[in-house]
């Protein structure tokens, strides 16, 4: 099959940008974008990732994705304000990385998070009848504290998903295992420290990655245009007028998105970067 855009395409780059947190939709969104950079057969991609990271197998699933795409293109990782945890996972997916100096990046590591409210609740004097098949089917109940089994089991499971990230990562930039656990352990670091570690390629900015990218598919990095691919909209969406709100949102949409995360993945391992241990600077404009 022909695409009739295939020469216009051709000479130009496909960017796709990753930001905030890495959960179901932005796995769909970038997947549906790096299909399209396919079909349409862009020779090089420039990956512009602001990300603290988000959950295990999304990441997984893009960091696949990029693998393969890397047969027929050439992948350019550009990281931006932060490109942490799962941010630096999928980074994995590109063949060379530009970061700026001052990047946040790192915390190459897992956690798993519960909350107790075992104290609070007694005090209001509210109490759960658990019915359940197995002794760890209620396991990060939020209204008792982990049993000794269940935190092996759940450290077992950490343990695993954090082979697995190291794994890659020492793939991927051909580093040993071992030297990859010697920074591996959750620290973030900025972008010159991540040059050093041999993390990432080069010191740069979104628009040094543009010109590697370009330069690789022997394209005029002065001339050579960037396509961004954004999210497809609904059909309907074209059809309506305007896009403004009728009532101001109580919270920021960023903030929204960013609770919304933090309810739907308590008690899963996620590839987070964990900013003081509780919040994250996403949400906020980080």
């Amino acid at each position: 099959m022909i695409w009739p855009f295939k020469p216009r395409f051709r000479k130009q780059i496909a960017r796709i940008e990753i930001s905030g947190a890495i959960a179901g939709a932005t796995r769909k969104r970038v997947l549906e974008a790096l299909e399209e950079g396919k079909e349409k057969k862009f020779p090089a991609l420039l990956l512009r990732i602001d990300s603290p990271g988000g959950t295990v197998g999304d990441s997984q699933e893009i960091y696949s994705a990029l693998k393969k795409l890397q047969d027929s293109v050439k992948i350019v990782a550009s990281f931006g304000n932060i490109s942490a945890s799962g941010g630096v996972y999928i980074g994995m997916g590109a063949q060379h990385i530009v970061t700026n100096p001052g990047t946040i990046t790192g915390s190459i590591g897992v956690i798993l998070r519960g909350n107790n409210l075992e104290r609070l609740l007694d005090k209001v004097g509210v109490s759960f009848k658990v019915i359940k098949s197995g002794p760890y089917k209620d396991i990060l109940s939020f209204d008792r504290e982990l049993t000794q089994p269940e935190q092996m089991i759940l450290q077992e499971l950490i343990d695993v998903s954090y082979g697995q990230f190291v794994s890659t990562v020492a793939t991927a930039r051909s580093l040993d295992e071992e030297t990859v656990r010697g920074f591996a352990d959750g620290r973030i670091f900025t972008g010159a420290q991540a040059l050093e570690l041999g993390v990432v390629d080069r010191l740069g900015t979104e628009e040094d990655a543009k010109r590697w990218a370009a330069e690789l598919v022997e394209l005029d990095p002065d001339k050579t245009e960037v396509y961004t691919i954004e999210e497809r909209k609904p059909f309907w969406n074209k059809l309506l007028p305007g896009n403004a709100q009728v009532t101001a949102p109580l919270i920021s949409p960023r903030l929204q998105t960013w609770l919304e995360f933090e309810i739907a993945h308590q008690g899963m391992p996620l590839w987070l970067y964990q900013s003081s241990g509780t919040t994250l600077p996403g949400p906020f404009g980080g």
